[in-house]
């Protein structure tokens, strides 16, 4: 059975995740030449991305609900190497009735699974490269040897001045088909698509709960943007306490 939120904006109300974002249709939103792009992220009150270096402990079955609703939509979905081996990722989207209406709205049964990778270094020995339906595909500058896989694994070698997210991007909706794509993190990969101007949304759940400190990311590092970039609201969500947070990019 969906959860229900309360709607605090843009009207006050009960709704259910799945229902918000059907209406949405964000594909829909695509710019010529590359994906409309998403990031999804749990933050604490104080502003951590991770406790004990993971994000589970931030979350919770609100959470989890915006996290499965978001995947069930996208073409693909974009993940750091140190996040896809911290998170021990598997298949995208397990749920056969999931799958099921993935497909029945055109989709491939789950999303593309995408990976950025300068060093060349790609944690192959997580579930998600053992499972023979998961389909990825990895950007890097140097060889990466994926034969062992059981997935189906595409290398794209790009020469290191050419491996921009602009490119990564662009080869997604040239040769995948790729018109909405989610950023799952980790920091640095959200930082970089910032700074080249790539990011469209930013869904945040903010949960009421503190770190204490530690040395736990916020949802972006690297170096700061030449000005603050400005969102704004596209709703406001809660449940149990938490708040769940959608901005768009004021551009």
């Amino acid at each position: 059975m969906a959860l229900e939120f309360r709607q605090l904006l843009p009207e006050p109300g009960t709704v259910e995740v799945a229902d918000l974002l059907g209406a949405l249709d964000l594909a829909a939103r695509a710019p010529s030449g590359r994906p409309y792009v998403i990031v999804n992220f749990a933050a604490s009150a104080d502003g951590r991305a991770t406790f004990g270096g993971r994000s589970g402990q931030l979350g919770d079955e609100g959470d989890r609900e915006m996290f499965h609703a978001l995947r069930e939509r996208v073409d693909a979905v974009v993940a750091g190497t140190r996040t896809l081996s911290i998170e021990r990722y598997g298949r995208l989207v397990r749920n056969p009735g999931t799958r099921a209406r993935r497909q029945d709205s055109g989709h491939q049964p789950e999303p593309l699974a995408c990976v950025v990778t300068r060093s060349g270094h790609v944690p192959i020995d997580i579930p998600l490269f053992a499972e023979p339906e998961a389909r990825i595909v990895v950007f890097s500058p140097r060889e990466v040897d994926a034969g062992t896989c059981a997935a189906s694994v595409e290398v794209v070698r790009l020469d290191p001045d050419r491996l921009t997210f602009k490119n990564v991007l662009r080869h997604l909706y040239d040769h995948h088909e790729v018109r909405l794509l989610l950023c799952e993190g980790g920091p640095t990969i959200t930082g970089a698509l910032l700074h080249e101007g790539l990011v469209d949304e930013l869904f945040v759940t903010l949960v009421p709960k503190l770190t204490g400190g530690g040395s736990g990311p916020a949802i972006t590092s690297g170096p700061e943007l030449a000005q603050p970039a400005a969102l704004k609201i596209g709703w406001v969500l809660e449940r149990a306490g938490s708040l769940y947070l959608r901005y768009v990019m004021d551009v």
